[in-house]
């Protein structure tokens, strides 16, 4: 597996932690996917959904080299307050990267990511009423073997 489809894939797996206790406000069911549906196609809500973007590179001195990889992050609600659902997934969300900064992403090789930081955040602002639909961009650094 890549290094790309190994960081999604833990990182969805990171996401499961959202079940609704405490800290979390949020259950999403274990509903947090490594690949793409857009809210047309979504059964099951609260959900996240995720997909590679751009991949750059930082090449160091001693041949050390930084890769950065661009997430994009799709959030799905379904309720009456759509918007609060989607905000406190939204929290939710914030709170697992704030705390995963060090992902394990290959325990064979013990492959780990070394930072985590939001780019940005939108909503749909309520214009897709009842369903609540975010996107949350992530920057992963990790080091390139």
């Amino acid at each position: 597996m890549s290094r790309r489809s190994s960081i999604l894939k833990a990182l969805a797996d990171s996401f499961k932690v959202i079940d609704g206790s405490s800290p979390y406000k949020t259950n999403i069911y274990g509903n947090s996917f490594p690949y793409l549906k857009f809210w047309d196609e979504v059964n099951n809500f609260g959900s996240i959904y995720m997909s590679p973007g751009m991949e750059a590179r930082e090449y160091l001195p001693g041949g050390f080299k930084w890769g950065y990889i661009n997430v994009s992050l799709k959030l799905y609600v379904k309720g009456e307050d759509a918007q609060i659902l989607l905000e406190d997934l939204l929290e939710d969300v914030e709170r697992v990267i704030d705390n995963n900064q060090v992902l394990i992403y290959d325990t064979d090789n013990n492959y780990e990511t070394t930072d985590m930081n939001i780019q940005s955040i939108t909503t749909d602002e309520g214009l897709l009423a009842p369903y609540g639909v975010g996107e949350v961009n992530i920057q992963i650094r990790y080091q390139v073997m």
